[in-house]
């Protein structure tokens, strides 16, 4: 059946529309079965109410008074509260849509993944949001499985999601409505339809970027295009529900404060009323009717979440990548972003959780990977540790609250307490084998800062034969952590199965750890060489500032023993970052310029010269005397160098480093 009635046409003209409306409309009143009464019912009974009460004499106006009496009584009331059954039907009917989906999300974060899925499957054709709150969580286990077959069910899952809310926005509800609103029509139920419009687009938005999501996981450039059309698409639905919510609120702020002014100002009920009936200023386009701050509130926490990490993401993209952004029309304002999160975050709605994990995920990963406040390896920690204090009591027992906090105390070099930390979060993951790989990673990467290669080796061989996320890169860590403890031979068969698990030629660290494995697996192996890889790997991923004086000391003294002329070039690139670390400004820029000059190892370690000028320029970029000379060798490292390892990686580096210069500086 037809359910977009555009027009309420003659029963003559409609006699099987006429029929099927007036079966479902008597079905509706007397269901057969009161367990599983059709929400559609009530509908139908509006539909055949309009059609046998229309009379030629009102045929111009569309309705009957009776008519648009009866349907004003059935939209007024819940579609689903007006249904009667059992008390399990009672108890779905009343559900509070926004409270249950902030549970469901809560009940995942607290370990309850199974619980929370269960949930949001068993309302999932309640609403919209319950649909959606099924389909994230099908999505976020694609995503952290890398498994086909989940990734199709979470494609499917969102297609459904978006099918349902695009439908229901020219439903025969919102065209009855349009035609009946002059009249009789509440004009409350009429602002809480545009909500349940600006909700149905934020979901329809927040689908297509999870879509986009699932098209870059394929890593083909078809997909690519894909993807980035429809982040496109979702970036102008984000950016216009918004600025409309934000108008919204405007609008009805204003209406409020003149309500209240003219209360205090007025000497009778009757001027008090006259005063809030024609108040100036204030539209009917710009507030809505029976719309409470709070539901306002929640809609802007829903858009910010997604409008939020679009501005923070686009706003890390360097230079020379932004021309094909912008021309995708995509923004980038990093205080936006974070100012739009932090919102999302102390909202009462489902994606607030959401909202706070990746604020925790920009300030404890982000933030010093990519060097974003220059050489502030402490930025961004004290809103960390302020989060997760505020976030305490309601996710005590949260494996992934406790990852960033192991996360932070990592970043503090308290390895340690981040050890205990970790593994806290492991044993509380038990259910949920990919939050136990990412606490796996994490012990992995703090045994190698502690020179524990046995710790670290164990680790990251688990992760090599239990993940599904890029085993080769896994196994090239298992190989140089292997061959650390000396045990060379074991590692020489390790890096042989780097070849062997090599599946993403466009992927930069899975050609690195090719190439690094191709080379390490010689006769000629050493067990030193092996650690110059540990060295720089924690190099490369920002974390030798995580590591103590004690073990920086001890990096140094095994480098220096190292008489591998092919090496020579990365030996001082490394020792140099160890001399920054320890402040040893003097013999950091030595190292520096060494390994920047150096042209015999270029063609095997590509990366070491603009990595090296970038680093001597931020040591310079310190002092005023030299920071000019620094500026210039930025420019360097961006400019006279293309086609090396971890190219993206450093633009972004240099992008920031730009950025944070003061402004006296050009």
């Amino acid at each position: 059946m037809n359910l977009k009635v555009a027009h309420f046409l003659s029963p003559q003209e409609h006699k099987p529309v006429v029929r099927q409306a007036a079966e479902y409309g008597t079905q509706r009143r007397n269901p057969p079965d009161k367990t599983t009464v059709n929400p559609h019912y009530q509908l139908f009974a509006a539909i055949y109410v309009v059609y046998s009460h229309r009379t030629p004499h009102t045929e111009s106006l569309g309705y009957s008074p009776p008519a648009a009496a009866a349907v004003s009584g059935i939209l007024m009331a819940d579609p689903r509260a007006a249904a009667t059954g059992n008390s399990e039907e009672e108890k779905t009917e009343h559900v509070n849509d926004a409270e249950l989906a902030l549970k469901g999300i809560n009940m995942l974060l607290n370990n309850g993944f199974k619980e929370s899925d269960e949930l949001f499957k068993t309302y999932r054709n309640h609403s919209p949001l319950m649909s959606f709150g099924a389909s994230f969580v099908s999505f976020l286990n694609a995503v952290m499985t890398f498994e086909e077959e989940k990734m199709q069910t979470a494609f499917e899952d969102l297609k459904s999601t978006e099918r349902l809310c695009e439908s229901e926005n020219g439903s025969v509800i919102e065209t009855i409505k349009n035609k009946i609103k002059r009249s009789q029509v509440d004009s409350q139920r009429l602002g809480m339809a545009a909500v349940d419009r600006l909700q149905r687009q934020i979901i329809i938005a927040d689908c297509q970027v999870y879509l986009a999501v699932l098209s870059f996981i394929k890593q083909e450039l078809s997909a690519y295009i894909k993807g980035g059309w429809i982040l496109r698409k979702a970036w102008k639905m984000y950016n216009k529900c918004y600025n409309d919510i934000t108008h919204l609120q405007e609008g009805n702020r204003r209406a409020s404060e003149q309500q209240a002014s003219s209360s205090l100002s007025s000497s009778s009920a009757s001027s008090s009323s006259h005063s809030r009936s024609s108040s100036p200023g204030t539209s009917q386009s710009q507030r809505l009717d029976g719309v409470s701050p709070e539901v306002l509130d929640r809609l802007k926490g829903s858009v910010s979440f997604g409008y939020g990490l679009f501005h923070l993401c686009i706003s890390m993209v360097p230079p020379h990548l932004l021309k094909i952004v912008n021309l995708l029309g995509f923004p980038g304002d990093r205080d936006q972003g974070l100012s739009a999160l932090t919102y999302a975050s102390e909202s009462k709605d489902m994606k607030a959780p959401l909202a706070t994990l990746s604020l925790l995920w920009y300030h404890t990963v982000v933030q010093p990977f990519f060097a974003l406040d220059g050489s502030d390896t402490q930025a961004g920690l004290m809103e960390a540790k302020c989060i997760l204090k505020q976030r305490e009591a309601t996710y005590p027992n949260s494996s992934l609250f406790i990852f960033f906090k192991g996360r932070v105390q990592r970043l503090e070099c308290q390895i340690n307490s981040a050890l205990t930390s970790f593994n806290e979060a492991l044993d509380l993951a038990s259910d949920q084998r990919e939050i136990q790989h990412v606490c796996l990673y994490e012990i992995g990467w703090c045994s190698m800062i502690e020179l524990n290669y046995t710790e670290a080796y164990r680790a990251f061989e688990r992760l090599k034969a239990e993940s599904r996320w890029s085993q080769c890169y896994y196994a090239y860590l298992t190989g140089a952590c292997q061959g650390a403890t000396g045990d060379l031979e074991g590692a020489v068969v390790t890096f042989k199965d780097v070849q062997k698990l090599f599946k993403r030629k466009n992927n930069q660290i899975e050609v690195f750890s090719l190439k690094r494995a191709e080379k390490l697996r010689s006769p000629g192996l050493s067990k030193e060489l092996c650690i110059l890889s540990v060295i720089e790997i924690l190099y490369l991923w920002k974390a030798l500032p995580n590591c103590s004086s004690a073990k920086l000391q001890t990096m140094t003294h095994v480098l220096q023993g190292i008489e591998d002329a092919s090496c020579t070039d990365l030996k001082n690139l490394l020792l140099g970052a160890i001399s920054r670390c320890l402040l040893n400004t003097k013999d950091a820029v030595q190292y520096f310029r060494l390994a920047a000059s150096d042209e015999v190892g270029r063609q095997c370690n590509s990366y070491v010269q603009p990595y090296s000028c970038y680093e001597l320029a931020c040591v310079l970029l310190n002092s005023p005397e030299t920071a000019e000379k620094g500026r210039m060798l930025l420019l360097q490292a961006k400019e006279d160098y293309a086609g090396y390892d971890f190219e993206n990686r450093l633009h972004v580096r240099i992008h920031s480093a730009f950025a944070c210069m003061s402004p006296a500086q050009p």
